[in-house]
């Protein structure tokens, strides 16, 4: 198919790119295809692939672990990564409601993953997100973004990395999950 200059102006007029600009100027960031976050209550800065491929993010945990806390479903969890700041492994056992359970499928069958809501620092805004969590550990990167939360951040330019400089504090404007809104 050839696409000549009269096409473009015909969808520019009647607003067919226009919104699609218009999205991508009201967002936040431009990411690169692998960034560096931060774990908001933690504030270990760790590397995250940007993954169009994937809808839900996901995170390197191990000794997942389910249990009822006040009638209530919950995980407890041990994230074990290295801290890009001072390039030192760092550990922390969190525990978290369980928000809901993703079931995966593959030619290796089933695999079903707890999901939970964790707060990350990307740039200089602190995003309340869903993760599912899996052992990541033969992964290069222990944080994977996925597009439910790509939504809430920008565009991906898939040619950079590192375009974004997780810088948050006290201060820094917080966007909390919200269910309908993913």
């Amino acid at each position: 198919m050839i696409f000549r200059r009269p096409a473009l102006h015909f969808l520019i007029a009647f607003g067919m790119v226009l919104p699609v600009a218009a999205h991508a100027q009201s967002t936040n960031h431009v990411l690169g295809w692998v960034e560096k976050i931060q774990f908001d209550e933690w504030g270990v800065e760790v590397k995250a692939k940007v993954d169009t491929g994937a809808l839900t993010s996901s995170m390197h945990a191990t000794h997942i672990e389910r249990f009822e806390q006040d009638g209530e479903k919950w995980v407890r969890f041990m994230v074990d990564v290295e801290d890009e700041r001072n390039e030192e492994s760092v550990q922390k056992l969190f525990e978290r409601p369980l928000y809901r359970n993703v079931i995966l499928r593959g030619a290796g069958g089933e695999d079903r993953r707890p999901v939970v809501l964790m707060a990350v620092c990307i740039g200089s805004a602190i995003y309340e997100e869903q993760f599912s969590l899996e052992d990541r550990s033969d992964m290069l990167y222990p944080v994977l973004l996925g597009r439910r939360t790509i939504q809430h951040l920008g565009v991906v330019d898939v040619t950079r990395t590192f375009v974004t400089e997780a810088r948050c504090d006290e201060d820094s404007p917080r966007y909390t999950f919200d269910e309908e809104g993913e």
